[in-house]
């Protein structure tokens, strides 16, 4: 749910937020899929974003119920590359779609690494048989 602080003088939801979705979408769904905090420290590699790309298609405005999808759609043995759609819940418009490089390191030296077998399995490109932009589901 669209709150007060994520309103921009202009009226609508300011553009750093959508930027601050993609991370907290990016952790919940890695997060559900047993990769969170704790086992990136355990395994000691996390991954890190280098690169996003953004694209704001229609404003989000205060109350709006805005739905936060995610999905890994390619992946190497230092990268994974993960795509967004947030869309309107009340008439399915989408309003931002987004992609995120995302690079493994490991976290006592910050240099790359490859990804573990953990991440590998973890981050596995979406079924091509989905489409995530159908918003029916």
């Amino acid at each position: 749910m669209v709150q007060p602080e994520h309103i921009d003088i202009l009226g609508h939801v300011n553009n750093v937020v959508y930027v601050a979705w993609m991370q907290d979408v990016a952790t919940a769904h890695i997060e559900a899929l047993g990769l969170g905090l704790k086992e990136y420290i355990e395994l000691k590699h996390a991954m890190v974003a280098v690169e996003h790309q953004v694209q704001y298609r229609k404003a989000a405005m205060l109350d709006d119920e805005v739905i936060l999808r995610t999905w890994f759609y390619d992946i190497n043995a230092l990268y994974s590359f993960r795509q967004y759609a947030f869309y309107r819940a009340k008439d399915s418009a989408l309003l931002f779609t987004g992609s995120t490089k995302w690079a493994c390191i490991e976290i006592a030296t910050g240099r790359p690494k490859r990804m573990s077998p953990t991440f590998i399995q973890a981050y596995q490109p979406i079924d091509s048989t989905l489409n995530p932009f159908d918003f029916s589901k």
